[in-house]
Order: C-alpha cells, then structure tokens, then sequence
C-alpha cells in the first residue's frame, strides 16, 4: 500500500531489505536492472547536470504546479509574509516622514496624519494585512493628506490580488491534476502470456474503479530494450511501439468494465523470440499507457505501469470476474489479478512457426492457427506441416489447405499411384482415405 502511494518505492521497502540482507546474491540481478517506468505509472529518470536552470523561470507557473505540497505551501506563506512586511515597512516610513510617529496631546487638532492609528512598526504592520486582505477593522485608515499614501495603497490591493490569483491557480491545477484521477484506474500487478487463438498472447488487465467513465480511452503499449544497431551503435533505451490486438484496427478501448489488454506474438513483435526459458534473462520493459478524458472534468489524463520479465507470468491465463445477477453484470474486483495455468509449449513463437513449418516469407493472414496434432498419411503424424515419420514433404504452412498432388506424366505412369485426400485433424470423425486410380 505505501509503495502504491508513493510513499515508499519498491525497491526500499523493509521486506526487500531484509531479502537482500539475507540473499545477496539472490537478488543483485534484480537490483542491478533499471526500471524505466516505476508501477505507480511515474518515470524513473533523474536529470543531472542541467546548467541552464534559468529555463525554469521563464515559466514559473509550471514549475510552482510542478512542485511538491509542502514546497509550494512554504512559497505561498512566504511571499505574503514578504509582502505584508514589505508594505508595513513603507507604511511605518510614510507615517514618519509625515511626522505621525511624534507624540501629541490628544486635544491637538490641527494634524492630520496620512493613516490614522499609526505609532509604530507594529501598527503599521497591523494595517498593511487590513489593507491587503480587505479585512478593514476601522481603527486605521487612509486621509486625503497624503496622495503618496493613496498610491501605495492602490499598488498594495493590486499586489495583493495577483498573488491570491497565482495561489488560488495552483491549488486548483495540483488538486485538478490527471494523475489524481489515475490513482482510480488500476492494473494487474503481472502480465501474462498464453495461448488465444492458436498464438501464443500477451495480456494484462486493466480496469477503473469509478463510475464516471473515461472518454476515447487509448492504450499503448511499448517495449524498452537495449538493442545494437547494425554499425555498433548501442541504444540503451529503445522505444519500439507494439500493436494492441482489436478487430477495429485502432488502440481504442471502451473502459465500462475490466478489459484484458492483448498482444499477439508474431514475426512482427518484438517478442517474437522470447521463450520460457529465455524470458528471465532477457533485458526488457513493457510499458503500457492509458490516455483519455475525463467525463466529468473534461481534463485529457494519463496512467502507465510497465511490466519486467519478473513480471510477466508464462503459461497463465486470467480469471474471469465478470457475471451476471439480477439483470446486470457484476465485477468481483478480488480476483482482479487472479491467473490459472494452461497447457502451453515453453517454445517460442519463432520455434513453434518453424516447427510448424511456417515459410518465412508467408503472408500472416489467414485462417486461425493451431496447437494439436494433426495425422499426416498412414501411420505418421505431423505438427503443423511437417510429418512426423520421417518423410520428406515439401514444407508449407500447416494452416493452408492440402491440395490434390497434380497428375504428372504418362497414362502408365500414372497406373498405382496413390492420391492423398485433405489432410483432417485429430478429433474429427472424417476419416483418411486413399483412392488408388485404376487404369483403362
């Protein structure tokens, strides 16, 4: 609960301490791998060495919402202290330049001071926060003796409302922030790759807490990796893009309820290489990015979380937490990151293509593709398109249809040649014939 607060990051928590303490070696991989984006959704980048501090300046509004509560309420007091002191200081030198600061009888009528009520620093102190808050106890006030009094008192009101508008506008923009509303929209704590649909899938769960829904919500996924280019050059963050699977061809989602976010693994994924085996040691972020609008503020907000390897649970499916009682559907958010294991090969996806016999250059489109067996000829069985029992067919895709062998030769060749019929998986009740042509 504190590391999602904020209040503790992962890495400090006392349990891991005391892990590593007792472990040293256990976890110095762990500890020695930067995280790019933390699982509270902010970035793990520090900025060192920045020489021209000036650009801050240049937009203080900005940095003042930037700021943490405690600085920017520390700013706040200070500057009307400042202010207040300033003025009480310009009040006090008014009154003494004027001669109000001398005593007099009080049946003495002939002066008129240029604000009444005024004996000392402290009363003048006094009278700068009446005039700058608008408090006006009546004790002290303004003559028409002094027009230099009446000008400071004009720039102290106009002092005083700017710096009411610029605390009041950061208050409201750091209460109004889009990562408040964020802290509603949670994530499963562990990816999951399994099979859907024949491909092996990455898939993780996202969900929003509120009932107020977030208006064209996106999601993107990326993956950060240290890759080399072909001339040596070494990237150490790599930011490559990774498609969302959604029948509309777009990254749009429709948050009314938890969705599980999925990415099929094919030869276009980064992913593609990835095995159970390889997967621990692979030097890999996937970050995930939430973006939408707010429907009640109108606000464009943001939540991410990244998964590691560590993080990503092979073999594994989620549960579903959806049901239907009483004419609606409810969501039972305790199971909201509860996975189950299923039956997957730890082969990656570029093993299981080739074992399957998938061309390089094949098109990636088309029919669904399997994971079972499939009988190939008398007494063989193949996985994908590749046979089994040692014959050496021509290897194609296991998802395309097989055709008849063309006829080739002469009419006597052709006599006792055996065709095969379209191959049938296991489990279907058609069975495999061979028609055996029987000359003239």
């Amino acid at each position: 609960m504190l590391a999602r607060k904020g209040l503790l990051p992962d890495g400090f928590l006392l349990t891991r301490l005391a892990e590593d303490a007792t472990h040293p070696n256990r976890f110095r991989s762990k500890s020695q791998r930067a995280r790019f984006i933390t699982k509270t959704g902010s970035c793990n980048v520090a900025h060192k060495n920045i020489r021209e501090q000036g650009r801050f300046l240049q937009d203080v509004f900005t940095t003042m919402v930037d700021l943490k509560w405690q600085h920017s309420l520390l700013i706040f007091t200070s500057a009307f202290l400042c202010s207040w002191m300033l003025f009480a200081m310009v009040w006090w030198l008014l009154a003494f330049a004027h001669g109000d600061l001398e005593p007099r009888e009080h049946n003495d009528i002939g002066h008129v001071p240029c604000v009444t009520a005024i004996h000392s620093f402290t009363s003048a102190f006094l009278f700068s926060i009446e005039v700058q808050v608008t408090i006006g106890f009546g004790g002290r006030m303004v003559t028409e003796e002094c027009p230099l009094a009446i000008t400071v008192l004009i720039i102290q009101n106009i002092l005083g409302l700017i710096i009411n508008a610029v605390m009041l506008g950061c208050v409201f923009m750091k209460t109004a922030q889009a990562n408040r509303r964020a802290e509603t929209l949670i994530f499963s704590r562990n990816a999951v790759i399994a099979p859907r649909n024949g491909r092996p899938t990455f898939m993780f769960r996202v969900g929003d807490l509120r009932k107020s829904m977030i208006i064209s919500a996106t999601i993107q996924l990326q993956v950060i990796r240290r890759t080399v280019t072909a001339e040596g050059e070494v990237i150490p963050v790599c930011q490559l893009d990774v498609q969302v699977e959604n029948p509309l061809r777009s990254n749009g989602i429709f948050l009314v309820s938890p969705l599980i976010v999925s990415h099929t693994i094919d030869r276009s994924s980064p992913l593609y290489d990835i095995s159970a085996q390889s997967l621990n040691t692979e030097d890999l972020e996937i970050i995930a990015i939430l973006e939408g609008v707010v429907e009640t503020t109108g606000i464009t907000m943001q939540a991410r979380t990244s998964y590691t390897p560590e993080e990503i649970r092979w073999g594994r499916r989620f549960v579903s937490i959806m049901t239907e009682e009483e004419g609606r559907y409810c969501v039972d958010y305790s199971k909201f990151g509860n996975t189950v294991p299923v039956r997957m090969p730890a082969l990656s996806a570029r093993e299981l293509d080739v074992t399957r016999g998938v061309q390089e250059g094949a098109p990636s489109e088309g029919q669904p593709q399997g994971w079972g067996l499939v009988r190939a000829g008398r007494g063989g069985y193949r996985r994908g398109g590749r046979t089994c029992d040692g014959s050496a067919a021509t290897p194609r895709p296991w998802y395309a249809p097989a055709e008849k062998e063309e006829e080739k030769g002469t009419p006597a060749q052709k006599k006792g040649h055996k065709k095969m019929v379209k191959l049938e998986e296991i489990g279907r009740e058609i069975r495999q014939e061979s028609i055996e042509e029987m000359s003239d």
